[in-house]
This record gives structure tokens, C-alpha cells and sequence, in this order.
């Protein structure tokens, strides 16, 4: 599965005090403001924000919208209270993920972010299945930025407008980079879509059985297989936690294979340096490793911490008997 190229120009707040810019697709917002050790700790203390004005970002409109919606994906969007945010997800007939995005309702429209370069394809495919549908569908990334902030009540995404970001920065501060974010994503055990998975994962291997996949709502594409795993089998991979080893100054690069012995298990995906976990990172293991085996990831042994039940199929099959 190719990781879209992000298009958003570099954010505003990288000329922020201290403000290193990312790499890769995050390389359009800062990695850091100086000290990302201590902006975990900010954000572990629910405060500050992080900038994420470089994922996309999609508006769907029309009356027909929440019933259309509810019928293509994984997610039950009929009666979705207003503002409240959601995550859903685009299979393949094969049940393998396609697209995943998170948003809310305003009444008028449902609004929604992606991965960055994502919303194309995204919106491709949704012009596809319009058919004498009443929607409309628009990328809105040039007039809507997406930030992340932290509260003593929890977090949330939020969706302000672009030219509004500097002042909400100066409203909201402090402002923590993404690998604080990541950091704390990746010890959560949340993956990212395209970065965390291929084109073979299926919701049922990486946890979105529940957050992004409402098991008791109408037929959507790709269904069965979700249905057949959860129901009678046991997902192919699952989704773990790495603890890399920490006496070398280096993370792996994603897609690194991921070893059990000589045989390859799985890969790679995120990593990240936790203050208080060292070195971690996102892989997908093959479900009949053994949740204690020692893995090896680019010559550095690594230790599993489970976050999908490999046996989640034989715990479900136990309750119908």
C-alpha cells in the first residue's frame, strides 16, 4: 500500500521559538519545540496542543449524508448526535482497509480528517458511490486545520480555521511536536492507517472492532470477513507493542522486518522514544507467534506487549456455546 504524498504547505507555527520540522509525511508540522521528553509530560498533564494542519481534510454535505455514510462503512451514522466525533472505515470487498477517517456532524455537514495526501483517493471513491445520492463532497484541507488538545477532562481532535492557527496557537499553548504525540499514540496502542498497516490488514487485527466498526448495524462492504473472524476465527495478524532495545541510539525504519528466529513474523511500523517506556513502536505479528517470544527488529531484539488477543475469535466462539 503506497503512503500518499502530503500536499499542505508547511505549517505557520513552524516559526514558533524552538520549532524542528518533521520528516516524512509529518515533515509539514513541527517534530518538536525543543524538548519532546518534556512535552510528553505536558500533554500527559493535559495541557498544551499539538499541530496536525498537515492531515487532510474532507466535508461531506446534503440531507442524505448520515444514511449514505452509514451504509458504506464500518461505522452507525444514523441518528450520530451532533458534534460528536466518530471514527469509520472504507473496506475492499475482502474486508481489508481502504480508507479510515475521523469527524463529527454540525448539522449541516459531516466534516472529517484523514492521513495526509489521503482525501483524494478518499474522495474518489465516495464520487464513485454517489450514484442519485444527495451528498456533496469537497476537500476543505486549505481552509481547515487540525489540532489535538489536551484537557484534564481527556483530549480531542478539533477542526479550526486554517488562517485562524496562529491565534488559537497563542490561545492554547503550549504547543507540543508530534513525536510527543506519537509517542503517547504509539504506548496507547493506536495505529495509524497507512503507516501501521498494508494492504492486507483487516479492523480485526489492529483494534478498530468497537472504535471504528459497529458490529451491530446493517450490511457495508467487506462485512463478512469482519463478521467471520470476529465470529468463528481468529484474525490472521495482530497488532503489538514493541519494546525495542534501548542501548542503541537508533528507532527502525518502517516496514523493517520483524524476525522470530530466522523466520520473518511480521514488520514494523511507527516508533517513537517514550520518556518513561524508552524506545517503542507499532508492529503487526503474525498471530501464532508467541505473545512472550523475543522478536528482533534491523538486529535489535524487542520485546512484545500484546494489544490485539491473537485467541480474540476463540474468546467470542466460547460466549455462543
Amino acid at each position: 500500500m503506497t503512503i500518499p504524498t502530503p500536499t499542505n504547505q508547511p505549517s505557520p507555527l513552524l516559526a514558533l521559538p524552538g520549532a524542528v520540522a518533521g520528516n516524512g509525511v509529518d515533515a509539514p508540522v513541527a517534530a518538536h519545540y525543543g524538548s519532546f521528553n518534556t512535552e510528553q509530560r505536558t500533554l500527559e498533564s493535559g495541557e498544551g496542543f499539538v499541530d496536525l494542519s498537515h492531515r487532510d481534510v474532507v466535508r461531506i454535505e446534503g440531507p442524505d449524508r448520515l444514511t449514505w455514510l452509514h451504509s458504506l462503512t464500518t461505522q452507525h451514522f444514523l441518528d450520530l448526535a451532533p458534534q460528536a466525533w466518530t471514527d469509520a472505515l472504507v473496506l475492499s470487498p475482502q474486508g481489508h482497509v481502504e480508507h479510515a477517517f475521523s469527524g463529527y456532524d454540525d448539522g449541516e455537514a459531516f466534516v472529517a480528517h484523514t492521513e495526509p495526501g489521503a482525501a483524494p483517493a478518499l474522495l474518489a471513491f465516495l464520487e464513485k458511490m454517489k450514484f442519485m445520492t444527495r451528498v456533496e463532497l469537497s476537500e476543505v484541507t486549505d481552509t481547515l486545520a487540525v489540532t489535538w488538545r489536551a484537557s484534564s477532562s481527556g483530549t480531542t481532535y478539533e477542526l479550526i480555521p486554517r488562517d485562524q492557527l496562529e491565534a488559537y496557537a497563542a490561545a492554547a499553548g503550549p504547543a507540543c511536536g508530534l513525536w510527543a504525540f506519537e509517542a503517547l499514540r504509539i504506548a496507547r496502542g493506536e495505529p495509524r492507517h497507512l503507516l501501521d498497516t498494508d494492504a492486507r490488514t483487516i479492523p480485526n487485527e489492529v483494534g478498530w472492532i468497537g472504535p471504528a466498526v459497529h458490529l451491530d448495524k446493517g450490511c457495508y462492504r467487506g462485512q463478512e470477513t469482519v463478521a467471520r473472524v470476529h465470529n468463528l476465527g481468529r484474525p490472521p495478524r495482530r497488532l503489538v507493542l514493541l519494546h525495542l532495545d534501548g542501548t542503541e541510539n537508533r528507532l527502525p525504519e518502517r516496514g523493517a522486518e520483524l524476525r522470530h528466529g530466522e523466520k520473518v513474523v511480521g514488520f514494523v511500523g511507527t516508533s517513537a522514544r517514550h520518556h518513561e517506556l524508552g524506545p517503542i513502536a507499532l508492529a503487526m505479528v503474525k498471530r501464532n507467534v508467541p505473545v512472550d517470544a523475543t522478536l528482533e527488529v534491523d538486529s535489535m531484539p524487542a520485546a512484545q506487549e500484546v494489544v490485539v488477543d491473537p485467541e480474540v475469535g476463540l474468546h467470542f466462539r466460547s460466549k455462543l456455546r
